[in-house]
């Protein structure tokens, strides 16, 4: 059996349960907070960050001058020194809790967007620069405004702008994020939930489609509709969220983990391992158990 790699810090934060949210507003030279993860909902935005690398599960990103991260569902995150020469480095941290909003207020039609949203974060949901300036002022007002009840309305709002918009990219795979992907058909999601199933095994468009009750051609349609991705593009990238969490998760040798994962060729893993995420396998292990801190 694989010896599993030590667990990630688990970050106790500051937020109080009589509190909505916490937020704090610093200015540093340097990325120097460990690899973590915590319960609460995190908005993070930084500037004068050009060359650092942005954790987000098995998502790492060099990211430029300003970046705005929506986490949540605890998975794993940091923003690290990678070859930022910044030494003047602005975050704003905004954190809250999971249950703020309760349920029944969550179900509300007005609400559907943020509800949306922040289900998507527990993969880490990163904004585009455009989208950045846009809530930017209101980042700067709620640090600055006084009056609790006033600044949450702001928080509402930030959260509002943000969840309207289609300019976001989610970061980590859902299978790292131990979440089934969903979806508004269920054909698709029993085909997906196939996938998340089988992903060690063959899988072939036939099996697929017979699953959804469709011809192989029409399938095909149907799935990059809803998903946005063709079906081997799907699968492949179900077999590297499992070999990126396996690599993370134990010290089983990269040949292993790519059979065990479904491919079966390790030139070709190393070769759409490094496509997708930047790194072969062996160097993304290197540089993630680097970037990790012991508990």
């Amino acid at each position: 059996m694989a010896k599993t790699s030590p667990e990630i810090i688990t970050e106790i934060t500051p937020l109080s349960d009589k509190d909505c949210f916490y937020i704090v507003d610093r200015y540093k030279d340097r990325f120097n907070y460990p690899i973590h993860r915590h319960d609460e909902f995190e908005l993070n935005f930084v500037s004068g960050c050009a060359g650092a690398a942005r954790i987000v599960g098995d998502s790492v990103t060099t990211i430029g001058d300003y970046d705005l991260v929506l986490v949540g569902g605890g998975i794993e995150h940091a923003w690290e020194q990678n070859n930022c020469q910044s030494g003047k480095i602005r975050e704003i941290t905004i954190q809250f809790a999971s249950n703020l909003f309760g349920e029944s207020f969550m179900s509300k039609n007005q609400m559907s967007a943020i509800r949306d949203m922040l289900a998507k974060s527990v993969q880490g949901i990163a904004f585009s620069q455009h989208c950045i300036m846009r809530v930017f002022h209101r980042l700067e007002r709620l640090v600055t405004m006084q009056g609790d009840f006033y600044r949450f309305i702001e928080l509402l709002t930030i959260l509002h702008e943000l969840a309207t918009t289609d300019e976001y990219t989610i970061l980590a795979t859902a299978p790292f994020a131990k979440l089934p992907t969903g979806s508004d058909s269920r054909r698709v999601t029993k085909v997906q939930k196939y996938i998340v199933d089988n992903y060690r095994h063959e899988i072939t468009l036939n099996q697929l489609a017979g699953l959804a009750g469709m011809t192989p051609t029409a399938f095909s349609r149907f799935f990059k509709l809803r998903t946005g991705k063709l079906v081997s593009e799907y699968i492949i990238d179900v077999r590297l969220g499992f070999a990126t969490r396996a690599l993370i998760d134990s010290t089983t040798s990269v040949s292993e983990i790519c059979y065990s994962c479904g491919f079966n060729n390790v030139s070709y893993f190393n070769r759409i391992f490094k496509k997708k995420k930047g790194r072969s396998p062996k160097e993304f292990r290197e540089y993630y158990k680097y970037h990790r801190v012991l508990i």
